[in-house]
């Protein structure tokens, strides 16, 4: 009997057989398995937004957004629940657009998070709920018939036809779930790293073998026998080591591996004449630390080749940001002058990665933001931007004054057109932004706006609601 077998119901009917194809997928094409584990648990998310009163659609139904969304984070509240849903959507985007090879393992492990997201969905909605555990003996080891695929499902259309159950569910899911008992992540640092953490550097567009080398030998350890194995090694074109990632098993915090992963980079210097960046991870948090420029901070995943290749042109070539002269044509009042200086300061001697503005209406807002890019671009501290505003009117005047200002920045704004997705000043509202973080593609069909992508995030009006609402984007 599969596992999905108990799932099977008509109150599920409109995502669990998605869940029963994947499985019968694995034995066929495992890539195949882990996009309908991906398509099912998209139907399975947009199914609870229809029938829980504490779901509230938000204004685009693109996964990304819908597993981002402070209400479902707090309705799940299993912080590893939330990163089996993760790691489904990072394997399902590499197997949908990549064309990089799934393993078996990984499909497994597919099935596995999409059985305990299936569980907990039941625990919380299904009045004859019965827990289950995932047998992977049960998976099927010779092809099995393959039912047709599971139609999109109008999300607008389900809320309707689920409005009257609305109540009901909400309430059976606020008696329930307190009885739900959540299921460890509790990995090997060989299973971590195989599964997990593969998948994200697949996600990120490294391949295995080429510009990614696992277990990098290296000489001159402080131990009995002078040699170690780096974990992982990120190379560039020219076989220099870009990065290299120290794994820690799931449970482990990954900060464990810091002085073994600073020695590693270390003798990495000293044999290519440059420390490479170094990520720590567990599979799940993970933490960049670009030492000695910054410190380490957390970031959403491991960096892509060009966007590692363009961080150290950027360390090698800028300018430092002290005695800059901002253009008086762009925003020459004394308090903008001041504001642009203040900015360097903070990003140069004081080394910060964040600054806040706060400017009366009509006091130039712009234009002052117009000229502390004009300053990063000269003295080569940024080479691609996003403009951030909750409306698309602002997104239009803002773009309208950079094109009349920086006539020779390249510009694009996704309200309006994507013919342009590699322009070098990107406008856009939160929550188109959203929508293109998974979906845009560059022209070998890779992700295009990877973690690493943009140099310098500008957010309109960050006092308002909306930036909490879409913190997913900075993260």
């Amino acid at each position: 009997m599969p596992n999905f077998t108990p799932y099977q119901t008509t109150q599920f009917q409109s995502f669990a057989p998605a869940a029963l194809t994947a499985e019968r997928l694995y034995a066929i094409d495992p890539a195949a398995c882990a996009m309908n584990c991906w398509r099912a648990m998209e139907l399975a998310v947009k199914w609870m937004y229809a029938v829980d009163k504490q779901l509230v659609l938000p204004y685009k139904k693109d996964l990304c957004i819908l597993l981002s969304t402070a209400e479902f984070k707090a309705l799940v509240d299993d912080q590893n629940l939330l990163r089996r849903l993760d790691f489904l959507r990072r394997l399902g985007n590499t197997a949908a657009h990549s064309g990089k090879k799934i393993s078996r393992d990984q499909a497994r492990l597919a099935l596995e998070n999409l059985f305990y997201f299936l569980d907990f969905i039941a625990c919380c909605y299904d009045p004859a709920y019965e827990p289950h555990d995932f047998d992977p003996a049960l998976l099927p080891a010779e092809p099995q018939p393959v039912p047709p695929p599971a139609p999109a499902v109008d999300v607008e259309k389900l809320l309707a036809e689920n409005a009257a159950l609305r109540e009901q569910l909400t309430r059976r899911r606020q008696e329930q779930k307190p009885a739900y008992v959540p299921k460890p992540l509790d990995l090997t640092e060989y299973e971590t790293r195989r599964l997990y953490i593969d998948a994200m550097l697949q996600d990120a567009g490294w391949t295995e073998g080429v510009d990614w080398l696992n277990e990098y030998p290296v000489e001159g350890m402080p131990n009995a026998s002078g040699r170690g194995a780096v974990d992982y090694v990120l190379l560039d074109d020219d076989g220099r080591p870009l990065a290299l990632v120290e794994a820690k098993r799931t449970c482990k915090d990954p900060a464990a591996g810091r002085q073994q992963a600073k020695l590693y980079a270390d003798l990495l210097e000293q044999r290519f004449g440059r420390c490479p960046v170094i990520f720590l991870t567990n599979g799940f948090d993970t933490r960049i630390w670009n030492y000695p420029y910054y410190n380490e901070r957390p970031v959403s995943g491991i960096y892509a080749k060009r966007d590692l290749q363009k961080e150290f042109n950027k360390l090698t070539l800028r300018a430092p940001l002290e005695n800059v002269s901002p253009r008086a044509d762009i925003a020459g009042r004394y308090y903008q002058v001041e504001a642009v200086k203040a900015v360097c300061q903070a990003f140069g001697a004081e080394n910060r990665r964040k600054a806040l503005l706060v400017m009366a209406t009509g006091s130039g807002k712009t234009r002052t933001i117009i000229s502390l890019v004009e300053v990063l671009l000269r003295r080569g501290w940024v080479k691609n931007v996003l403009f951030l505003a909750d409306r698309t009117s602002l997104v239009t005047q803002a773009k309208r004054a950079f094109v009349n200002l920086l006539p020779d920045l390249s510009l694009t704004n996704l309200c309006e057109d994507r013919e342009d997705l590699t322009a070098r000043a990107v406008f856009s509202t939160y929550q188109t932004m959203m929508g293109c973080i998974d979906d845009a593609r560059d022209e070998s069909g890779g992700k295009l706006f990877t973690v690493g992508h943009f140099d310098l995030i500008i957010a309109d009006e960050a006092h308002r609601s909306v930036y909490k609402k879409y913190q997913a984007i900075f993260d």
